[in-house]
């Protein structure tokens, strides 16, 4: 049904009447922004990813085949542009030292959501998890977000990645143990 509701959406959008490309962006931009913050771990990265997915969208609604699902189409768009921008900060991420060569820790986290008991182990255990994903590559961080967290299916995965569903399994394989090592020392 939802399928149906998007194509039409995109055929009206197609006819002249773009306020149907903002019914897909409404229903979409959470699901979509929540996805890619797990990529690129800045809210305004994760917003400025959207933003050009969806501007990606639009300008090349015309060739979406609609042999796929509208969300995948656009989830692809999203996830090459995060892993682009992965890459991009990558390259440019640089060790801050102070004016007397110490490392810059980063601040403390005084925020409401530092309550005692459950909710600092909760805190740390997902500090810990985004840390270690933090490390991973692009790839194999885009996979594990998209299965583990997004609960996508392999074939989605294979769709929105534009790589086989074997490559899909070895990367998630790969980069499960890979983070589970990375939370081992971590924890150590």
């Amino acid at each position: 049904m939802l399928a149906n509701d998007d194509r039409k959406l995109i055929s009206q959008c197609l006819g002249g009447r773009t306020a149907a490309f903002g019914e897909l962006v409404r229903r979409y931009q959470d699901r979509l922004f929540n996805t890619v913050l797990r990529l690129v771990d800045n809210p305004d990265d994760a917003q400025d990813v959207v933003q050009d997915a969806f501007l990606s969208a639009y300008l090349s609604l015309d060739t979406f085949k609609g042999d796929a699902q509208f969300f995948t189409w656009l989830y692809r768009i999203a996830m090459n542009a995060a892993i682009s921008q992965k890459r991009k900060r990558r390259v440019m991420v640089g060790i801050e030292t102070g004016a007397n060569g110490e490392m810059m820790h980063e601040p403390i986290d005084e925020s409401v959501f530092s309550q005692p008991g459950e909710a600092i182990e909760k805190q740390e255990d997902e500090r810990q998890l985004q840390e270690a994903l933090r490390k991973l590559s692009p790839d194999h961080r885009a996979v594990l977000v998209l299965k583990d967290i997004e609960g996508q299916k392999y074939e989605v995965i294979a769709e929105i990645m534009e790589i086989p569903i074997g490559t899909v399994r070895s990367r998630l394989h790969r980069a499960r143990l890979e983070l589970r090592d990375l939370i081992e020392k971590n924890g150590k």
